[in-house]
């Protein structure tokens, strides 16, 4: 299996460009602040260049793992990828990948089943998990987990159907 880096590195920036619609002031921005217990002095106090790089470094790694989440044959490509003669397309394992690949190997590569999974297994059930129970801890509300849960959600599914799409 092949990566697009140009489907990854597309897919890489969309946390930026959402983040800059969803957490301004005019869309989530002043609830998200209210509930996260954030001031504008506070928010001024970061060292963006270093926030935003290691957000960007982050979106990658979630580029990447998108990738595997929203492409089905990954999987038959990771069960086989070991055997004896996988790299050699005259090999049995060789032939019958050839053949797979031949058949269904453009099976589900839209951006809405990209979307899909980017939704249901990025967002809903790692996402979600993840935000919400570091909300419990940090003890805050309902909004705060919505507002971040749902940023994360819209984010994977749009990352989910490019590397998809694009693969």
């Amino acid at each position: 299996m092949e990566i697009n880096w140009l489907a990854v590195l597309v897919a890489a920036f969309v946390p930026t460009v959402i983040g800059f619609v969803w957490y301004n002031p005019k869309v989530f921005g002043t609830a998200w602040m209210n509930a996260a217990g954030m001031t504008e002095e506070k928010m001024k106090g970061g060292n963006m260049a270093l926030i935003f790089g290691l957000s960007f470094l982050f979106s990658l790694i979630l580029a990447l793992a998108m990738t595997t989440i929203s492409y089905h044959q990954t999987f038959v490509y990771n069960s086989v990828m070991n055997q004896p003669g996988f790299g050699d397309p005259a090999s049995e394992v060789g032939k019958w990948w050839a053949d797979y690949v031949a058949k269904y190997g453009t099976n589900y590569r839209t951006f809405s089943h990209g979307a899909v999974h980017g939704t249901l297994i990025g967002g809903l059930f790692l996402a979600l998990p993840i935000v919400a129970t570091n909300a419990l801890f940090e003890r805050k509300g309902f909004k705060y987990i919505a507002i971040n849960a749902g940023y994360w959600i819209v984010t994977l599914a749009l990352m989910g159907g490019i590397v998809c799409a694009w693969i």
